[in-house]
């Protein structure tokens, strides 16, 4: 299996990433272009999904969605958006295109089951929400993402896909965050100048979410690695894409956000693991060769970092602050966060306080609009026993499914991003939803092309 994705056609793969580096400055340069190419995208699947054969319908649905969610975070900065949240919701939409014409599988009622688990919250949340608080904008904030995974988990599920299909998908991934690396070294190409302690920093980060950013170059680092192990059979594209992954992890790193870059070694460490124990001899050894290529990239990227940093990001992985001086909490008030969360649980624990409650009790309190970071947290709280039964389908599910479905290389990799992801930055972007739904493909091996002589007349 290893051996037919490294043989895949990559041509187009050079020409494509310099294409979304261009795509990253003119998106600086003319940020009102950003506005119009995501309208140009999103006619463009749509019609693709449309007019695309049968046979070809999934593969199309899967890689809009991979699109835009590879996107979403650049679109938000740049407002290229229709709407804050228009790549999440796009997402659903491509899904439901995508039922609408090739239909669901049965076996998938668990996740019908998932999203009936979430009306109750919405009927609290009509009860206990205050008079100011913008009911239907606070509701689908904190449920468009927990939607978003429920519709793409029912189309993905035991949807068949090749290896060579889920490689393109992977790839229609990476590719808009290498605009947004490129973008972000534009935005702030002198890391010294916007040094301010070591919290995180949102001039790093294109002046946008630095834990949004950080998430999205997390993936990023994952997925180009993925090429580099898989996808680099020559020298010349083992250079060009530790290049790319040095970009990515620098400006990962030097958002000052922790929780993207810890969710990718996470994700990566887990990804190498499966590759490894399911190579031969042979591959083993070349994936030994690209690991330690790897390891001094790597080394040589948090050099660079901690230089431009002035030694501030050495004191923000050690958890201290600009002076050398140990901080208390680790977690940078994600703890207190959560124990709040614990507490509205405990206050009613059978139906949650209502989706959205946590955070209107932090406006009511401190004054501050703090959203949940943790989504284990949020689900307990607004959601209540309904929660307790939402996390163990969503965990059950997947495992369930691939004891009797194994090939897929990348299941832990994908679970293990929606997993890290979910508890430090929430569901606040369309990745860990659509990640989570790859997990439940059928990936089979593509049938070999089989040449037949022909007879002479």
């Amino acid at each position: 299996m290893i051996k037919r994705i490294q043989s895949e056609n990559i041509d187009n793969y050079v020409v494509l990433v310099l294409f979304h580096i261009g795509l990253g400055v003119l998106f600086f340069v003319a940020e009102p272009m950003a506005k119009v190419f995501f309208t140009i995208m999103m006619l463009f699947f749509i019609w693709k999904i449309i007019a695309a054969p049968e046979s070809k319908k999934v593969q199309q649905v899967l890689l809009a969605c991979a699109y835009f969610t590879g996107i979403e975070v650049l679109f938000r900065m740049t407002k290229g958006g229709l709407a804050y949240e228009a790549s999440k919701y796009l997402v659903i939409v491509f899904m439901l295109m995508g039922m609408f014409f090739k239909g669901l599988s049965g076996k998938g009622y668990p996740y019908f089951i998932y999203l009936i688990l979430l009306v109750p919250s919405i009927v609290v949340a009509s009860v206990t929400l205050t008079f100011d608080a913008q009911f239907r904008t606070n509701i689908a904030f904190v449920l468009s993402g927990p939607v978003a995974l429920g519709i793409a988990a029912l189309f993905c599920y035991d949807r068949k896909v090749t290896n060579k299909q889920l490689m393109d998908v992977l790839l229609y991934m990476l590719l808009p965050v290498v605009s947004t690396t490129m973008y972000l070294f534009l935005y702030n190409p002198s890391i010294k100048d916007t040094l301010s302690g070591t919290a995180s920093n949102a001039a790093t980060s294109g002046g946008f979410g630095p834990n949004q950013v950080s998430t999205v170059l997390g993936l990023g680092m994952f997925l180009i690695i993925v090429r580099l192990f898989l996808k680099s059979p020559s020298l010349f594209l083992k250079i060009f894409n530790i290049l790319i992954l040095g970009a990515m992890t620098f400006r990962a790193i030097v958002t000052f956000s922790r929780g993207g870059v810890i969710a990718a070694v996470i994700v990566v460490s887990v990804f190498l693991f499966s590759l490894f124990i399911r190579s031969s001899y042979k591959q083993k050894n070349q994936i030994i060769g690209s690991f330690l290529l790897l390891m001094i990239a790597i080394v040589v990227t948090w050099t660079i970092s901690s230089n431009q940093t002035q030694g501030l990001i050495d004191n923000r992985y050690l958890n201290k602050d600009s002076m050398g001086r140990q901080k208390k909490d680790v977690s940078t008030g994600r703890l207190g966060l959560f124990m709040e969360e614990i507490e509205g649980f405990l206050e009613s624990p059978f139906i949650g306080i209502g989706a959205s409650r946590i955070k209107n009790i932090r406006v009511e309190t401190i004054g501050l609009k703090l959203p949940s970071h943790n989504e284990i947290g949020r689900l307990l709280a607004e959601h209540g026993i309904f929660g307790i039964m939402v996390i163990i389908l969503l965990v059950s599910t997947p495992l369930g499914y691939y004891s009797r479905n194994n090939k897929n290389l990348f299941f832990y990799a994908f679970l293990a991003f929606w997993f890290a992801t979910i508890n430090h930055s929430g569901m606040r972007i369309v990745a860990p939803s659509f990640i989570y739904a790859l997990a439940l493909l059928n990936v089979t091996n593509e049938k070999p092309t089989i040449h037949r002589k022909q007879l002479k007349q």
